[in-house]
């Protein structure tokens, strides 16, 4: 039996975070030790039904820049935080954080160290940033920044600066401008947790296969009827949460890799990055 202390705070985060009932959480608490982690699989695997998020919804505030270069070839993503929605929404402050995404365009760092050890209008973003943090009196800080490279890549921002997303495609055909807006939109509704089977990590793979058995244990069915269920619930994974076979949002008659090819033949995303504020 558990000896960690469970607050009623606890439980309340763990509800915020899931969905699921307070007593059902306190328990899940009590059996994994107070691992939020560990609590929210036990959640699942007992058949609850478990919000799509696993961040605190305690998030910081700030703006999500996503822009690319003048060819389509590259974009970036670059998040820049403050402590209050107040200051994210003062215009100085929005064109701070387009004006590191522009640099960011421009000279193609590689890192997030990079891109702040560059200078900008004769100082570098890092001293910039601590000046910005004693002209506003807030913590200011750049915490994200991605880079996707293709063919042809589209930039989408989301909801007044609080999510952005890149897709690239694998050519710049006839319609693939308003066809990457569409995937754009997608990811940022959908959130896929890779751009295909192959492309999710083992690790998530044999979490969501041990979870499914215990579902499928939980429910009664026959030990030797488990293991082929619960490929199907893994196949079902794939296609919620791989980019390329979701449902299209605009037509549920496709997946996303079908919607694309009917745009051009051979047409394809091939990669992807989506940023939400704070997550």
């Amino acid at each position: 039996m558990s000896t960690v202390q469970i607050s009623a705070s606890d439980v309340n985060k763990l509800r915020q975070q899931t969905g699921a009932g307070m007593m059902d959480c306190k328990k899940a608490l009590t059996e994994s030790n107070g691992d939020f982690e560990a609590a929210i699989d036990y959640l699942r695997k007992k058949g609850a039904k478990v919000a799509a998020s696993r961040q605190d919804r305690e998030s910081n505030e700030g703006v999500v820049i996503a822009k690319t270069t003048a060819d389509g070839k590259r974009g970036v993503i670059v998040e820049v935080n403050c402590e209050t929605d107040f200051v994210a929404k003062n215009a100085d402050f929005i064109a701070f954080a387009n004006s590191i995404a522009d640099l960011a365009v421009e000279k193609n760092p590689a890192t997030l160290e990079e891109l702040t050890a560059l200078e900008l209008s004769g100082a570098k973003i890092s001293d910039l940033i601590l000046d910005q943090t004693g002209k506003i009196g807030e913590k200011i800080g750049v915490s994200k920044y991605e880079v996707v490279s293709g063919e042809k890549v589209i930039a989408y921002i989301h909801g007044n600066y609080r999510l952005g997303v890149l897709v690239a495609l694998s050519a710049d055909a006839e319609g693939a401008e308003e066809a990457g807006k569409d995937v754009a939109m997608q990811i940022a509704a959908m959130n896929p947790v890779a751009l295909d089977k192959s492309d999710v990590d083992s690790r998530t793979i044999e979490r969501e296969l041990e979870i499914a058995k215990e579902q499928i244990r939980a429910e009664g069915k026959p030990e030797e009827m488990v293991e082929k269920i619960a490929q199907g619930k893994l196949n079902k994974f794939y296609k919620d949460s791989t980019l390329l076979n979701q449902e299209f949002v605009k037509d549920s008659s496709k997946n996303v890799a079908q919607f694309l090819n009917s745009v051009a033949k051979d047409l394809t995303a091939t990669g992807f990055k989506r940023v939400q504020l704070g997550a």
